[in-house]
């Protein structure tokens, strides 16, 4: 590779990481919001070194360099007096698959994980909360009781949590609404899913509950279910899965962030 277009390499990956972390949201597909000035930082270094290299080395011409060998009939600055008249600046071949990331984030940026990961990985429920002195003594639950009246909106993770380390059933009774991607399961099951991150997509956990009583909408679907608890294995222990009997499915548009599991209310609701 020459070094004109190792400099090429360098503006495209610049460019492309500022076009997802900059100019767009495209980088909450892969990473957390917190480390778009990581992002912002290293697009600008990666720009402003092709730049530098650039305005070096005469992009996109190389520059004849003074004290090397240029040519077969030797020059000054080969001490053997054999030139070859090229130059052996340029890394090997292999080194022009480094293009396939730096124009695909560029112009084809890859969508967020969704069912493929979700139906390979196994879903792990969120540990239940710990007591902490007083409420141990106090004898009260673990997990805050839920409204009384209309709808209550759940993230898969609380809801996940509640079905299976809740003993104390602050479900039962309660219509909850969750929101998250479809993910289809094995003799005509459905889940809804959610994949949550700590930093970046290669480290995503899978949240899903499996969906009772409605037929399934079509694999990476966003939907928001409604519906009640559907006790699944003995609480308390790993036997527990959390799951819902449906009463409404609706579809409703991906959120920016779809690693972001948070309620979000909407009015009228």
């Amino acid at each position: 590779m020459k070094r004109n277009i190792q400099v090429l390499l360098l503006l495209f990956l610049g460019v492309g990481l500022l076009h997802i972390s900059l100019l767009t949201d495209l980088y909450l597909r892969y990473v957390r919001p917190g480390l778009r000035p990581a992002l912002i930082a290293s697009g600008v270094l990666l720009i402003a070194l092709g730049a530098v290299s650039a305005a070096r080395d005469g992009f996109p011409f190389n520059r004849p360099r003074t004290g090397g060998a240029r040519s077969h009939d030797g020059d000054p600055g080969n001490g053997d007096g054999h030139g070859h008249g090229h130059s052996h600046a340029g890394g090997p071949k292999v080194a022009w698959l480094l293009y396939i990331p730096a124009l695909t984030i560029l112009f084809l940026a890859p969508p967020a994980l969704g069912s493929y990961t979700a139906s390979r990985d196994e879903a792990k429920a969120p540990k239940a909360p710990s007591s902490s002195g007083d409420s141990g003594a106090s004898g009260a639950s673990l997990f805050p009781a839920l409204p009384d009246t209309g709808v209550v909106p759940m993230t898969l993770n609380d809801f996940s949590s509640r079905a299976v380390w809740d003993t104390d059933g602050t479900l039962k009774g309660h219509i909850v609404r969750l929101t998250g991607f479809v993910t289809p399961g094995g003799h005509g099951t459905w889940y809804v899913s959610r994949l949550v991150i700590s930093c970046c997509a290669a480290d995503a956990q899978v949240r899903k509950v499996r969906v009772h009583g409605a037929p399934a909408p079509s694999a990476d679907a966003w939907v928001t279910v409604t519906g009640t608890w559907h006790p699944t294995g003995k609480v308390g222990t790993d036997d527990a899965s959390p799951a819902l009997d449906a009463t409404t499915v609706r579809r409703v548009p991906a959120p920016k962030d779809p690693y972001h599991d948070v309620v979000v209310t909407r009015a009228g609701s």
